[in-house]
């Protein structure tokens, strides 16, 4: 049997504009009721999303689920904040790690994994200074410049 991609439901593009990522992790969400069918319709918006450590478990905030188009009555608070699932030494280790000045936990991805499970991956991030997203820019305009002339290179 052919081994399944991850199924992309949801990116945040501007948090690698915003912040260095040091490390990354990949969590369970949990979730109610008809959540899972409406992140099928790709229904999620991560972009204001942060995480929290709080009482020994990690929390996800600001994450907008919109709520499943035959869900009626079953349909949960789209803006409420949901539970990460994380093993407990992940979980110390970020909390240790987020005491640090600068420290921030931001969700980079929302997908479906080869199980068809939702999974979510955080970066440990620092964030980025202005002069910072200058160079980064300037180091991608660069390289884009070497990769065109690379290629008409090549063309002839």
């Amino acid at each position: 049997m052919p081994k399944r991609e991850r199924k992309l439901i949801a990116r945040n593009r501007s948090a690698r504009h915003e912040y260095f990522v040091d490390e990354t992790f990949e969590a369970g969400i949990e979730l109610r009721g008809t959540e899972v069918r409406s992140l099928r319709e790709r229904a999620c918006q991560i972009t204001d999303a942060f995480c929290l450590i709080r009482g020994g478990q990690c929390w996800l905030h600001g994450v907008h689920l919109h709520p499943y188009s035959h869900g009626n009555i079953w349909n949960v608070d789209p803006d409420r904040k949901r539970r990460l699932l994380l093993h407990r030494r992940q979980i110390d280790y970020l909390d240790g790690k987020l005491r640090a000045k600068g420290m921030a936990l931001i969700p980079l991805e929302l997908y479906f994994n080869e199980q068809n499970r939702v999974k979510l991956l955080i970066g440990l991030c620092r964030g980025k200074k202005l002069y910072d997203k200058r160079a980064d820019m300037a180091r991608r305009d660069v390289d884009r410049e070497i990769r065109r002339a690379i290629k008409e290179k090549n063309r002839y």
